[in-house]
């Protein structure tokens, strides 16, 4: 059956509505900025309605991302594959935006475009650089909007971590749908995927992601692997790595992370293995677990 590549931007916008927070390290990582990472953003709306010259027919248009930081305004597609039509997309996306904002003065109206950005999930040889977009006008004047994109191939999982670039991590595993799909050595992706729900929890642990956004990572994680897998024999084995299983409800993992959280809690407070073992069945947290969370308190 073939896959759906709207399930990427479906967690890519959800991530927007439920967590935006999260994006502003990633705007300030692709626009060179500094904004502080405890203000609220804005989510501005993106559906409007053209008429599709080739078709004759009214189409919605939404953009992934449209978000407003201290009034400047960023735009940010995330596209799964380079399909020849981003840059017009674009150009709608940035005028629909300026439109929406637009400033009237007697007869005059200033457009304010956004600054824009397209991150591309994955990408090959064709996938181009640069989005490129010329605006030319009557008296021979012309306008250059263009932007260099974002190959999500070229950021190390290590600067995921460390640069707070969270909306990237669930599609990390992406750069292995081949070894997935056609059931070849993932030794790497487990040990990826071993590596981010590590960090991921000292982040947790040190109160920078909330539970909900933990959990929400990973099961974004999870459910690009289930996208990937379509059920094949590596879904469980990758799935569980993230510390859950294809069938725990968000629920119980809300649940399992809580725990997890107090027992990291006491390893840093002195408690020791054996203590903590004897209170905890290891039908809630097992052996293997509980060394790695012992590992993860101890002192750097």
């Amino acid at each position: 059956m073939p896959k759906n590549n709207n399930d990427y931007d479906d967690i890519f916008k959800t991530l927007k509505y439920n967590h935006k927070r999260l994006f502003i390290s990633l705007i300030n990582k692709a626009f060179n900025k500094t904004y502080p990472l405890n203000i609220v953003p804005t989510i501005l709306p993106t559906d409007s309605y053209i008429e599709n010259p080739d078709t004759d027919k009214i189409e919605e248009r939404e953009s992934d991302l449209l978000m407003s930081i201290c009034g400047d305004t960023y735009l940010i597609e995330c596209q799964s594959y380079e399909d020849g039509t981003m840059a017009i997309r674009i150009a709608e996306y940035a005028f629909l935006s300026a439109r929406n904002s637009a400033v009237w003065e007697n007869g005059r109206v200033i457009l304010n475009m956004p600054a824009y950005v397209v991150v591309y999930i994955k990408s090959s040889e064709h996938t181009p650089l640069y989005t490129e977009i010329t605006l030319k006008f009557p008296n021979g004047e012309s306008v250059n909007y263009d932007c260099k994109n974002i190959l999500l191939k070229d950021i190390s999982k290590e600067d995921m971590i460390s640069d707070r670039l969270f909306p990237y991590i669930p599609f990390y595993i992406t750069r292995y749908e081949n070894e997935i799909c056609n059931k070849g050595n993932i030794d790497s992706a487990l040990s990826d995927l071993l590596y981010f729900r590590t960090e991921l929890t000292k982040l947790y642990q040190n109160n920078e992601l909330s539970p909900e956004e933990l959990l929400d990572i990973m099961n974004y994680i999870n459910r690009i692997i289930k996208h990937i897998a379509d059920g094949n024999e590596y879904e469980e084995r990758m799935v569980s790595i993230m510390g859950g299983t294809v069938e725990e409800t968000p629920s119980q993992k809300l649940k399992r992370l809580e725990d997890e959280r107090i027992i990291l809690n006491l390893f840093s407070n002195g408690v020791g293995f054996e203590p903590i073992r004897k209170s905890v069945s290891e039908d809630v947290i097992s052996n293997e677990r509980l060394l790695e969370l012992q590992k993860l308190a101890a002192p750097k």
